[in-house]
């Protein structure tokens, strides 16, 4: 739920978490009804611009790094040889972004179910999209569950579902049928990251996730907890799942000879998000 108030505030309230969380505006920018989700655009005062997807905060310009990089390198430095990539939606191309400044990267392909979010980026985030016309993407409109139970198995290395919250359009990206798709188009040692929402907030959810990833045969899980200021509590997630054996750390000199800037990402981010901390161990012992 949302409120644009008489003093220009967006407010985005949610009464799930007993939470709210607002930024000041200048004006709204745009406003599409897709036929999957409302999006709106809003220029902010200290934030840059901001998307709106049905009520909930999605994208500033100020902050999406931390989520971007976040939901790209730890995975994609994890596998030995990235090579193949998939990204489940992941519309404003932020991702995209990231991942492909990854130059042993052979192909990425990104499907999104709703085209107007990417119109909208290409608009008012250009940044992020600044690899579109990369050889290397392939950006595809399509339904994702679909695209993951129709891959070949064996044929991709990262599978990154930067998904929206688990009801409308991104609610079949968390459950078992969704995960034992990705488990059969992972190469071994292939891994799965995904969205998995404020440890905080969202602890059983994130238990669900977990406990679902295990079910279907991937066979060690990362959380990593990172922050993310516009979300809820500011607190958020990405869940790692490795198909065939345990994680082994992480490429860690290539990260440090790594060619391109990130904002967050570095190779003490990556060692401080393994460690999870005491409220999380607590509840995961618990699974």
């Amino acid at each position: 739920m949302s409120k644009l108030e008489a003093n220009r505030w967006f407010t985005e309230i949610s009464d799930r978490d007993g939470s709210a969380f607002s930024l000041r505006i200048n004006k709204k920018l745009d406003e599409v009804q897709s036929p999957f989700q409302k999006v709106e655009m809003y220029e902010t005062t200290d934030f840059g611009n901001l998307m709106i997807i049905d009520g909930c905060t999605m994208v500033s310009t100020r902050e999406n790094f931390f989520y971007h990089e976040m939901m790209s390198h730890p995975a994609l430095f994890a596998h030995p040889a990235p090579k193949n990539v998939v990204i489940i939606g992941g519309g404003d191309c932020g991702t995209l972004r990231e991942v492909l400044k990854h130059p042993d990267v052979e192909s990425v392909t990104q499907i999104d179910i709703d085209e107007v979010v990417t119109q909208m980026s290409l608009k008012y985030f250009p940044e992020l999209c600044a690899s579109n016309d990369d050889p290397r993407a392939t950006v595809m409109f399509d339904d994702g569950i679909k695209y993951m139970r129709e891959a070949t198995a064996d044929s991709i290395d990262v599978i990154i579902v930067d998904g929206t919250d688990p009801v409308g359009p991104g609610e079949g990206l968390f459950n078992h049928a969704f995960y034992t798709s990705c488990l059969a188009a992972l190469r071994e040692g292939g891994i799965l990251i995904q969205q998995s929402e404020s440890p905080l907030m969202h602890m059983s959810l994130l238990k669900d996730i977990r406990c679902a990833m295990k079910e279907v045969g991937f066979a060690d899980l990362q959380t990593l907890p990172f922050p993310q200021p516009i979300y809820p509590s500011g607190l958020w997630s990405a869940t790692l799942a490795r198909k065939g054996s345990a994680f082994a750390g992480f490429r860690e000199q290539d990260v440090d000879n790594a060619k391109f800037d990130t904002e967050y990402y570095n190779k003490g981010i990556h060692y401080g998000a393994l460690a999870t901390p005491n409220f999380m161990r607590r509840a995961f012992d618990d699974n």
